[in-house]
């Protein structure tokens, strides 16, 4: 199938998950995720409708970022603090921010830009080993710190990556538990607090994630196949 039909689906299926949860499917954001995926497929996309893309490296988007029509771009993987200074001004949204050292990093490199970044806090609610993120516990904590010392970094809500489980429901849960988290912030409005994203909910899960309040998905594979990992030094 086409980049333009897979598209289609995915916002059929996430129209029908949002409904479900009693909302509307526009109130469900798809982020199309280009890791390994080249200008012209992402550009091919944005012509079937995306507005808004995820890169997991910096690289890449260096890489892609001229050849690619306009758009908005999230950092959606792990984030060093020594290559921030390279998109700060190229992506509206850091999803992956999980201390705050790193931070205190984009709110350096941001006031140099004279700009806020919206940033989300990744919360690793399975305190899976092998992934990055907060525990449940440590959110509350961080999320104050960062309000009180970052004032040119506002928390536009939180982002999860779920275990990749062969039933998407055993997913469930781990989404349940920072949807919680989400909630109690979602009231708060200020200049440096202001929940208006809960980035849960990938290929193999996002009918569950957004079913337990996601209002972000990040979909890859379904909408561009399998990556060429082969193409890993892109």
């Amino acid at each position: 199938m086409s980049i333009k039909t897979n598209i289609e689906y995915i916002n059929e299926l996430k129209g029908k998950a949002a409904e479900k949860s009693g909302r509307k499917p526009e109130d469900v954001l798809l982020v199309a995720v280009t890791k390994l995926h080249s200008p012209a497929e992402i550009n091919e996309a944005i012509d079937a409708g995306i507005t808004d893309i995820g890169e997991n490296k910096v690289q890449e988007i260096m890489n892609k970022y001229d050849d690619v029509k306009p758009v908005r771009w999230h950092l959606i993987g792990h984030l060093q603090t020594n290559k921030v200074k390279y998109i700060i001004d190229k992506v509206a949204m850091i999803h992956s921010v999980d201390s705050l050292k790193l931070a205190k990093e984009i709110n350096k490199r941001a006031e140099q830009h004279d700009l806020v970044m919206d940033i989300l806090i990744q919360v690793n609610s399975a305190e899976e080993e092998s992934k990055f993120g907060i525990t449940t516990e440590e959110t509350d904590q961080l999320i104050r710190q960062i309000a009180e010392e970052c004032p040119h970094v506002r928390i536009r809500g939180l982002m999860c990556i779920a275990p990749l489980e062969a039933d998407p429901e055993d997913a469930r849960p781990y989404f349940a538990e920072v949807k919680k988290i989400y909630d109690k912030y979602a009231g708060e409005k200020s200049d440096r607090i202001d929940f208006q994203y809960l980035s849960m909910g990938m290929t193999n899960d996002f009918q569950v994630a957004v079913e337990e309040g996601s209002n972000l998905i990040r979909v890859g594979t379904a909408i561009f196949g399998y990556r060429d990992y082969r193409s890993e030094e892109l």
